[in-house]
């Protein structure tokens, strides 16, 4: 049989309060849509649901900046609240410039802004508020993952996507921020390409593509899709989560 890989909306997700169980809001949005998970399926969902059933959210009103996060709002055009709130999610900032800070996230993530966000989340002018990123996106993963196997019976995989920018091209896409269940960087070396020759360098970013893939239905604006079934991706078990998608340091030939 050709290979196929099958992406489908599961429409029916409500706007996500803190507190709320996200099984729970799953469960019903696939039973109302009349779909039944299988084993081997992959559900990505938005990293914004999950922080919002986290309660990642940080009120402006609530932050103190300090020098260095006045110093960074000044060269950046940026609220010095917002900068404090991005220098306390990252170990470093590699780049500044108006409009855009690049950090290095205390969770191994290059990207733009530490994920801090406002857009699709409800804020009081009066009291603005930002959306963290989960505090662990894998452990996150990992608690769906069991949780749908206990209630449903079905191994299912996880990715928690986000969309970010890259150094070399422009627009943004999706990459996965915690995964469970399976192999999130598949290393090829020594598979035999067509011409029987060995690989040598090939890893693929199985859950990157993935992520993106699933972020293109979700889609940046008003559609309100944030999670995406996934099937046929046939995927190699693994307990490991994401680690494996960061590179090191000393590879990193962009800093």
């Amino acid at each position: 049989m050709t290979p196929s890989l099958a992406f489908y909306t599961v429409p029916g997700i409500p706007m996500v309060l803190p507190g709320d169980d996200l099984v729970d809001i799953l469960l019903v949005a696939l039973s109302t849509a009349d779909i039944a998970l299988q084993d081997g399926d992959v559900l990505v969902l938005a990293q914004k649901i999950v922080s919002k059933a986290e309660n990642r959210y940080a009120y402006l009103k609530d932050v103190e900046p300090s020098e260095e996060a006045c110093a960074l709002a000044k060269k950046c055009d940026k609220d010095p609240r917002h900068m404090q709130l991005l220098l306390n999610e990252s170990r470093e900032v590699i780049r500044a410039r108006p409009g855009v800070v690049i950090v290095e996230h205390e969770l191994g993530y290059v990207h733009a802004n530490a994920g801090i966000d406002r857009s699709n989340i409800d804020s009081d002018d009066d009291n603005p508020r930002l959306l963290l990123l989960p505090k662990d996106p894998d452990r996150s993963a990992a608690l769906l993952k069991s949780s749908l196997q206990t209630r449903l019976g079905v191994e299912v995989n996880i990715i928690i996507n986000d969309s970010a920018g890259r150094a070399w091209r422009n627009g943004t896409l999706g990459f996965a921020l915690g995964t469970a269940g399976f192999e999130a960087v598949e290393n090829r070396v020594g598979e035999l390409d067509i011409y029987g020759r060995p690989l040598e360098v090939t890893e693929v970013a199985v859950a990157d593509e993935l992520a993106a893939g699933a972020s293109f239905l979700m889609g940046q604006g008003s559609e309100a899709l944030p999670v995406v079934l996934i099937r046929g991706a046939n995927l190699r078990p693994s307990s490991q989560g994401s680690a494996g998608l960061i590179r090191d340091r000393e590879k990193d030939m962009f800093r």
